[in-house]
């Protein structure tokens, strides 16, 4: 077996509206920061997998995402695994 950390980003998918993102990009103008056009709130989430192989880990990650991490009609995520 071994060890490996998944990094899974999931964010809304560009079509959805982003209150808490709105509520970022307003914070940064009002201290100035008026290059700032745009803000988008996502979270991320690191797991710990042993698995046999990164393509074994990398598809358990992948059903997890789909089954519980991220809710497919509004969310959308990219993973990225790394062997310890």
């Amino acid at each position: 077996m071994k060890n490996f950390t998944v990094k899974i980003e999931v964010k809304l998918k560009s079509v959805v509206l982003d209150p808490q993102g709105k509520a970022v990009l307003g914070a940064l103008k009002n201290l100035g920061f008026d290059e700032v056009s745009d803000a988008r709130v996502g979270k991320l989430i690191e797991i710990k997998i042993s698995d046999e192989s990164e393509d074994s880990a990398r598809s358990k990650a992948n059903e997890m995402c789909k089954k519980l991490l991220s809710n497919p009609v509004i969310e959308d995520y990219s993973l990225e695994v790394l062997e310890n």
